[in-house]
């Protein structure tokens, strides 16, 4: 079992987060333009990096989302931060 750190709550149990999205990834628009495959590609394809990756996680007890900055080869979280604009 992991221990991720919530900016916001502190170290927490790993079943409290939920995995969102990669950083960066840009959601297509206008929506309703989006063809199927286009929507299936946004939803479903990941880069999935060996090594550094940003993600957007929530937090499920508190309700926030932040960046976490993970090496996806050994599962260490290098860094978490809160999304711009939002107070820790």
């Amino acid at each position: 079992m992991q221990i991720f750190t919530c900016p916001f709550c502190g170290p927490r149990d790993e079943r409290e987060f939920h995995f969102a999205v990669e950083a960066g990834k840009r959601r297509p628009e206008p929506a309703a333009g989006v063809s199927d495959a286009a929507w299936a590609d946004y939803l479903y394809a990941v880069e999935a990096p060996k090594g550094a990756a940003r993600e957007v996680w929530l937090h499920l007890t508190c309700g926030e989302y932040f960046l976490m900055t993970r090496n996806t080869v050994t599962r260490d979280v290098v860094g978490v931060e809160a999304l711009p604009g939002r107070q820790t």
